[in-house]
């Protein structure tokens, strides 16, 4: 799967429009457009903004890791992404490690 038909695919399931994408991570729509539709390539920092914003992994994106879950990745990524977390989303993420199921 291309990168753009990812992007599509969270987009859609995530309930986010490409303008709300485009809009979080400050670059225009019609560049973010133009991405999934594959016309154009991200630049590094782009992908790793779009990743961040999708809450998911630029590897994931790219096509070199799978969909599946792992751990190890996502300690990765809530700890790369900690300093954006609001303290009511911190406390969140606190409560859901402690939940018993």
């Amino acid at each position: 799967m291309e990168i753009g038909k990812r992007i599509e695919s969270i987009l859609v399931k995530s309930g986010i429009t490409q303008r709300d994408l485009a809009n979080r991570i400050g670059i225009d729509e019609s560049i973010l457009s133009r991405i999934i539709r594959g016309d154009r390539n991200p630049k590094a920092d782009v992908l790793a903004n779009i990743a961040t914003a999708l809450h998911t992994t630029s590897d994931y994106l790219l096509g070199i890791e799978n969909d599946e879950f792992d751990s190890t990745k996502t300690i990765r990524l809530i700890a790369r992404n900690s300093s954006k977390l609001t303290k009511s989303e911190k406390m969140e993420l606190m409560q859901s490690l402690f939940e018993e199921e």
